[in-house]
């Protein structure tokens, strides 16, 4: 059908990225502009094609290194499925996982299979008429974030909700620049923990494109956990969200068992797994067909 594939050259191309992923309604472009952007000096590790079809992007694959890949497909062109994943096999000959949403794409005929145990995600989901005010405990203030001056607050607070000692969080003042400075990020919408004393606690990302906001990321600093305050966070920037247009939210949380707060927080303040969706990786069979 006349479709002409290119490496990702830079911004213009997430933007493409995502209009065609809202328009297939798998990610949200919140979604693709913290991934792409919350690190910095990761682009070696991430290579991405883009695929067009009468000067529209219809296709997109974004590999990490050393073999994972997450893709999105229009739907009215399913067939170039196998040609995305042959070029993934270019780029990573050795075994390689993918991971697709559930109404998507199966890979059992392109020589991979589900796998059993692979972590996976499930889409939950609220609707804004009726939201519960943030209620914070005593010791802590919130607010939303005023400009690149708090970028360093940010950075800190995300790091420490999400570092581990087997993987350390690369977010960085600087990487957090970088995300304010994406679209579609808006200040009003990232929102702020900290102690009375000023000390980062916990914080909520919300990402607006037309009615509906996600949730990325969202975390509390350990030192800081069970106090609800990252389910406060979460309501304030839904609050505000809503203020902007928003008539729904979504957030992907893990679905299987180790990670179980995540989700436990989000349901404490009104978030279901309504439609069904979840994610399923595939892993690479050593034959290829």
């Amino acid at each position: 059908m006349g479709y002409r594939r290119h490496d990702y050259r830079g911004p213009d191309d997430l933007r493409a990225m995502q209009a065609m992923s809202a328009r297939a309604g798998h990610w949200h472009p919140g979604e693709l502009a913290w991934s792409r952007f919350e690190h910095i000096g990761r682009e070696p590790e991430w290579p991405t094609a883009l695929w067009e079809h009468d000067g529209r992007t219809v296709a997109w694959a974004w590999a990490q290194l050393p073999g994972s890949l997450d893709l999105d497909l229009d739907p009215e062109h399913s067939e170039l499925a196998g040609e995305m994943l042959g070029w993934f096999a270019g780029v990573v000959p050795g075994e390689r996982s993918v991971t697709v949403l559930d109404g998507g794409l199966r890979l059992d005929r392109y020589g991979y299979r589900e796998s059993e145990d692979a972590p996976f995600f499930v889409r939950l989901r609220r609707d804004l008429a009726d939201l519960p005010e943030p209620v914070l405990p005593a010791g802590y203030r919130m607010r939303a974030v005023s400009g690149a001056e708090d970028a360093p607050q940010r950075a800190q607070v995300h790091r420490a909700a999400f570092s581990t000692p087997e993987h350390p969080s690369r977010v960085s003042a600087q990487s957090y620049l970088q995300v304010m400075g994406a679209w579609p990020y808006r200040s009003e919408l990232d929102w702020l923990v900290e102690t009375d004393g000023g000390e980062p606690a916990a914080f909520c990302l919300a990402w607006l494109d037309g009615g509906e906001a996600v949730l990325e990321p969202v975390g509390t600093d350990p030192a800081h956990r069970r106090r609800g305050l990252a389910g406060a966070a979460t309501l304030a920037a839904l609050h505000a969200a809503r203020e902007l247009g928003a008539r729904s939210a979504r957030v992907n949380a893990r679905g299987d068992d180790a990670y179980p707060s995540a989700r436990a927080t989000y349901e404490s303040i009104g978030f279901r797994h309504h439609d069904g969706i979840r994610s399923r990786t595939y892993v690479s069979e050593r034959k290829q067909m």
